[in-house]
C-alpha cells in the first residue's frame, strides 16, 4: 500500500515538473514601438454596439479612441458633449490565429464605476457555431465596481455565464489600476492556466465529455482587446458618468508557441 501511495505521489509531482517545463518560443508579438493607429498587418477592429447591452460605441481608425504613443497602445474610453461614448475594441481574426501556448499582455487598466476593460480570446469558428459553442478565454476582465478584483474566466457551450455555470478564478491585489501587470494564459490540448504577474490563480482541465465541455482541442482561437463601459455586466453595481476620459495602456502583446510538454 505504501508503495502505491509513493508512486501516486511521484507521478503527481512528474505531471507538475512537466507543466512546470512546458517548452515556449515566441513568434508573433506587438511591442508598440512606433506611433499612430496599430500596425494594420496584426490588427482589425471591431465597430458599434457589439455586445452585452454595452454603452459605448466601438470606432473604427480613430485615434481619440484607439492610438500607438509613447511605447504603449492605449484605448481610450470618452464622452463628447452630446453624451455619446466611445471606445476601442482590436482583434486579430484574419491576421494572426493560434492553437495553444501561451499569451503575454503586459497592461495597465482603468479604473471606475462602469469600467470593463478585457483581454480575452474567441474560437475562429465562432461565425460558423457561434458563442459559446466556439469557446472564450478570458485572460484578464475587470469591472469597476470590484476594484480590489481581477478575474479569468472560460466559457462552453455546457459552462457559461447565461447560464451561471461559467467557470473561473478571482486574483486580488489592491488597486490594480495604479501600475502595469502582466496578464497571461498557458492553453494546452488538456488545460488551460491562467496568472497574474506569474502567479497561477485559475486551471481547468479537459473533462472528457465532449467538444460542448471543452471546444479548445485543435480549435484556432484570435486576441481581442477592449475597453467597455456599462453592459450586462460592467453596470451592475450603477454608473459614474463623471470618471471620462478612460484609458488601458497596453505595453506588449506577445505569443508564444507551444513546442512541448
Amino acid at each position: 500500500m505504501r508503495s502505491l501511495v509513493f508512486l501516486f505521489f511521484g507521478l503527481a509531482l512528474l505531471a507538475c515538473e512537466q507543466k512546470e517545463h512546458a517548452s515556449y518560443l515566441m513568434t508573433w508579438s506587438d511591442e508598440f514601438n512606433y506611433q499612430g493607429l496599430p500596425d494594420s498587418t496584426k490588427w482589425n477592429y471591431e465597430e458599434g454596439f457589439v455586445r452585452n447591452n454595452e454603452l459605448q460605441y466601438y470606432t473604427v481608425k480613430d485615434l481619440n479612441n484607439v492610438a500607438v504613443r509613447d511605447g504603449h497602445l492605449a484605448i481610450q474610453l470618452r464622452k463628447d458633449s452630446a453624451g455619446n461614448i466611445t471606445s476601442g475594441s482590436l482583434h486579430t481574426l484574419g491576421k494572426f490565429e493560434f492553437t495553444y501556448g501561451k499569451v503575454e499582455i503586459r497592461a495597465k487598466i482603468p479604473h471606475g464605476l462602469g469600467t470593463w476593460p478585457a483581454l480575452w480570446t474567441l474560437g475562429t469558428n465562432i461565425k460558423e457555431v457561434g458563442w459559446p459553442k466556439c469557446g472564450e478565454i478570458d485572460i484578464m476582465e475587470f469591472v469597476g465596481y470590484m476594484p480590489d478584483t481581477i478575474h479569468g474566466t472560460v466559457h462552453t457551450q455546457n459552462y457559461n455565464h447565461t447560464t451561471k455555470t461559467d467557470r473561473g478564478g478571482h486574483f486580488y491585489m489592491h488597486a490594480p489600476w495604479e501600475d502595469f501587470h502582466v496578464y497571461s494564459m498557458e492553453w494546452s490540448p488538456e488545460e488551460i492556466r491562467i496568472f497574474v504577474d506569474n502567479q497561477q490563480y485559475f486551471s481547468i482541465s479537459d473533462d472528457g465529455s465532449g467538444e460542448d465541455s471543452w471546444p479548445f482541442k485543435n480549435q484556432a482561437h484570435y486576441l481581442l482587446l477592449n475597453l467597455a463601459f456599462g453592459g450586462s455586466w460592467g453596470a451592475q453595481q450603477g454608473l459614474d458618468y463623471s470618471i471620462f476620459p478612460q484609458e488601458m495602456l497596453i505595453d506588449y502583446v506577445r505569443y508564444y508557441q507551444l513546442q512541448s510538454l
